[in-house]
C-alpha cells in the first residue's frame, strides 16, 4: 500500500527508513525553499536584528494610518463646512440672521431643524460621512455618485446636502424665474413655530371644564382609541375618514388644557401609527378645518415637527381637488388615491366648504416655504370675489366646473354659507391685513345681511338673522350655526371694523341665550324659527321662537361658547362668562353619559327623559370645551387675538406680522 507525502514523494508502507526517509527529507527542503525563499534570510538575523526589524515596521503601519486618518478628518470637516454654508444659506433665504443662534449653536425644541447645526448635528454628519467612506455595511442606495466623489488624496467633494430634507432653496432653482421670486418671497415671511408652555386651569370653573374634557377623553380613550368618533352609549366607535378623527382633532385641547399625560399618549400615536395612505373618500372642508388644522395648530404650540410633517403629507394629498378649470375645488378627495370628484348628492359644492380652507392652506405654506398651497386656495377667494352677489351675500352651492353660483340657490348664515364670511375677516387678519379687499367684502357682507336678512321677532324684539330662500324669499329659520356670526363680529370690531358691528353682535349673542335658555334641557336646538308676524311659518302669540319636531335634536355644537369668548375678551362683561358657565352645566346633566363621553340630545324641548344619541362629535372636544375653557380662564392673556387666529374648528393659527388690535372706544353689556 503506497502513500503520497508532502511534494508528491512515494513512501513505502511497512519498509524500513533507510532511503525512504532520506527522500522524504530531501523533498522537503526542496519544497521548502521554494515556497518560503526569505525564511533562510530571517534565520541568518539576530535577535536583536530580529526586534529591531519589528519596530521598525510597526511605526511604518502607525504612520500609514495616522494619514489615513488625517485625510479622513479633513473629509468631514469639508463635508461639515460644505452644509454649514448650505445651512447659512437657508437662514438667510428665511430672514433668520445667523447671529442671533444660541450661543452653543443648539437648536431649541421648535426651532428649524435646518437653521442651527451644533454639536449633535456635526457628530451625525461625521457618522454619515464614515457610512459613506465604507466605515459601516453597505452603500446608500438614495445618494448618487455625484453627492459624494473622490478626489485627490481621499478628499471628499461635497456637491448635495447629506440626507436632509430638501432645502427650500434646491426646490426654488428648477422654478422659473417668477416662480422663484414667489417662493424667496414667501421664504422671507416664513411662520416658525411658538413652543408654549401652559400650566393649565387657573380657577374652579376650568378644573371642571378640564374634569369634562378627560371624561370624554378617557372614554374615547378606552373604547375608540385610533378611531374617529365615540360612539358613548354601545362604547363603540364609528368610522369616517379613518383617520383617528377625534384623537387629532383634540390634539392641541390638550396642549392648552396642561393634560400632558393625555397629550403625550396622542403624540406617540400620531408618530407611530397615523397614516394617509387610506382608500376612502374624505370631505375636503372636513378634513382640512379639523385634521390639516389641528395638526398645524398643535405644531406651532408644541414645535414638534411630526405634527408639520403630517400636515404636509395630507396637505399634498388634497391638492389634486383644486385641479378643475375654474380652480373651484371638488369637495370630496380619496386619500390614497389622490383623486378628487363632485359630491354623490349631485354636481355641485358647498360655497361655504370652499372658502373655508384658506386659513390652513396658507399656514401650510407658512411653514413649508412653498406657496404652491395658499395659492390654490386663495385663487378660489379671488374668483368668488369676482362673482356677481347680493350686495355682497352669497348662494350657498356653486358649481366647480362652471365656476358659477347654482341658480335660485338659497343665502344663508347657517349650514353651507355660515364660515365664508367668517374665513373673509380671517383670512385678512391671518396675513397682516394686506389684502384689503377681503376686508371690504366683509363689511359689505355684514351690510347686506342688515339689509335682508336681520329681523327683529314679536313679541320681545330679539334680533336674529334668517335666510333668502330661493335668493330673494325672506324665511325666519336661523341654525345653530349661525351663532358663529356674533363672535367674528366681535373679532372684526377689534381688528377696527364699526362699532355697529358690536352692537349687531350683542344682540344676537342675546337671541342666541334664549336659543338654550327657552329650552327644557337649556341646550341649544339645531334650528329655530322666529315669530315675525302673520303669513310667516311661526304661529302668532306671545312665543318668539319655535322649535319644529326635526330641528330639536343638539350636537353640542360650539357656535354659542365661541362668541361668547370672543365678546368676554372684547368687553369684559362677565355676563358672557356666565351664560357659558349655564352652558357647561346643561353638558353636564343631560349630556353626560355614565360609562364615559358625552352623547348628542335627541330633543332639548323636554326633560321628562332626556334621549340620547349614540355619538359623540370630535367638535365637542376641539371646540366646545376648548372655547369653554378659554372663556372661564382668570388670565385673559392665553393665546392673544392679536397674535392667533382661530379656524373655523377652533385650532390657533398665528398670525403674520399683524399690528395690535384697536379697542373699542367703549363697550357696552349685554
Amino acid at each position: 500500500m503506497t502513500s503520497y507525502g508532502p511534494g508528491g514523494v512515494n513512501i513505502p508502507m511497512g519498509g524500513g527508513l533507510g532511503i525512504g526517509t532520506t527522500n522524504l527529507y530531501d523533498a522537503n527542503s526542496k519544497q521548502r525553499r521554494r515556497l518560503f525563499p526569505l525564511w533562510r534570510t530571517w534565520n541568518r538575523f539576530s535577535k536583536l536584528q530580529r526586534y529591531m526589524l519589528c519596530c521598525g515596521l510597526a511605526l511604518l503601519g502607525l504612520f500609514v494610518i495616522a494619514r489615513s486618518s488625517a485625510s479622513t478628518g479633513a473629509a468631514v470637516e469639508n463635508v461639515i463646512s460644505a452644509r454649514r454654508k448650505i445651512v447659512e444659506e437657508q437662514a438667510e433665504l428665511r430672514g433668520d440672521l445667523v447671529a442671533d443662534l444660541p450661543p452653543n449653536g443648539r437648536r431649541v425644541k421648535g426651532e428649524d431643524p435646518d437653521i442651527v447645526l451644533g454639536e449633535e448635528e456635526e457628530d451625525k454628519d461625521k457618522n454619515e460621512v464614515d457610512r459613506l467612506l465604507g466605515a459601516e455595511t453597505g452603500q446608500d442606495e438614495e445618494m448618487s455618485n455625484d453627492s459624494v466623489g473622490g478626489g485627490a488624496g481621499g478628499e471628499i467633494v461635497q456637491e448635495k446636502p447629506l440626507r436632509r430634507r430638501p432645502p427650500l432653496r434646491t426646490a426654488a432653482v428648477t422654478q422659473s424665474t417668477t416662480q422663484q421670486g414667489s417662493m424667496e418671497k414667501m421664504q422671507e415671511g416664513m411662520v416658525m413655530p411658538m413652543p408654549k408652555t401652559f400650566t393649565g386651569p387657573d380657577n374652579d370653573r376650568q378644573r371642571q371644564v378640564v374634569d369634562g374634557f378627560q371624561w370624554a377623553w378617557d372614554a374615547y380613550k378606552r373604547y375608540a382609541w385610533g378611531h374617529d368618533e365615540l360612539k358613548p352609549l354601545s362604547r363603540s366607535y364609528k368610522e369616517w375618514f379613518h383617520i383617528g378623527l377625534t384623537l387629532v382633532d383634540s390634539l392641541d385641547t390638550m396642549y392648552i388644557m396642561g393634560l400632558t399625560k393625555e397629550f403625550n399618549e396622542a403624540q406617540k400615536w400620531i408618530t407611530e401609527t397615523l397614516t394617509f395612505e387610506k382608500d376612502v373618500d374624505v370631505n375636503l372642508f372636513e378634513i382640512t378645518i379639523r385634521a390639516v388644522g389641528g395638526l398645524l395648530s398643535v405644531y406651532h404650540l408644541s414645535g414638534d415637527d411630526v405634527f408639520k410633517e403630517k400636515a404636509l403629507d395630507l396637505g399634498e394629498r388634497l391638492l389634486n381637488a383644486f385641479g378643475t378649470s375654474t380652480g373651484v375645488p371638488y369637495s370630496d378627495v380619496n386619500l390614497k388615491k389622490r383623486s378628487a370628484h363632485a359630491p354623490k348628492w349631485g354636481p355641485d359644492s358647498s360655497s361655504a366648504e370652499v372658502t373655508t380652507l384658506q386659513l390652513e392652506f396658507r399656514d401650510l405654506s407658512y411653514v413649508s416655504g412653498d406657496p404652491k398651497y395658499e395659492a390654490k386656495a386663495f385663487r378660489v377667494s379671488e374668483h368668488f370675489h369676482k362673482l356677481e352677489k347680493k350686495n355682497g351675500l352669497i348662494p350657498i352651492f356653486i358649481n366647480a366646473i362652471t365656476g358659477e353660483f347654482r341658480p335660485s340657490s338659497t343665502i344663508s348664515f347657517g349650514a353651507r354659507g355660515d364660515s365664508y364670511y367668517e374665513y373673509l375677516l380671517k383670512q385678512w387678519i391671518q396675513d397682516g391685513k394686506r389684502v384689503d379687499w377681503l376686508r371690504s367684502d366683509f363689511i359689505e357682507a355684514m351690510a347686506g345681511a342688515k339689509t335682508h336678512l336681520i329681523k327683529y321677532s314679536h313679541p320681545n324684539h330679539l334680533l336674529f338673522v334668517g335666510e333668502l330662500l330661493g335668493g330673494d324669499h325672506f324665511s325666519p329659520k336661523m341654525d345653530a350655526l349661525a351663532c358663529f356670526l356674533p363672535g367674528t363680529l366681535a373679532l372684526g370690531v377689534m381688528n377696527g371694523l364699526p362699532l355697529e358691528h358690536l352692537e349687531i353682535a350683542e344682540q344676537l349673542a342675546n337671541t342666541c341665550h334664549e336659543m338654550y335658555v327657552r329650552q327644557a334641557t337649556k341646550l341649544g336646538p339645531e334650528i329655530a324659527h322666529f315669530n315675525v308676524g302673520s303669513g310667516m311659518e311661526v304661529p302668532l302669540g306671545t312665543v318668539d321662537i319655535h322649535v319644529k319636531d326635526n330641528d330639536a335634536h343638539a350636537l353640542l355644537r360650539p357656535e354659542f361658547v365661541e362668541s361668547l369668548f370672543y365678546l368676554y375678551r372684547l368687553t369684559k362683561n362677565q355676563t358672557y362668562q356666565d351664560w357659558g358657565w349655564d352652558v357647561f352645566q346643561a353638558l353636564e346633566k343631560h349630556a353626560k353619559v355614565p360609562n364615559g363621553g358625552y352623547a348628542s340630545i335627541e330633543d332639548v324641548r323636554t326633560t321628562g327623559k332626556v334621549r340620547q344619541r349614540d355619538h359623540m362629535e370630535s367638535f365637542l372636544l376641539a371646540e366646545t370645551f376648548k372655547y369653554l375653557f378659554l372663556l372661564m380662564g382668570t388670565d385673559q392673556s392665553l393665546l392673544p387675538l392679536d397674535e392667533w387666529v382661530f379656524n373655523s374648528e377652533a385650532h390657533p393659527l398665528p398670525i403674520r406680522k399683524a399690528p395690535l388690535l384697536v379697542k373699542p372706544s367703549s363697550s357696552s353689556s349685554a
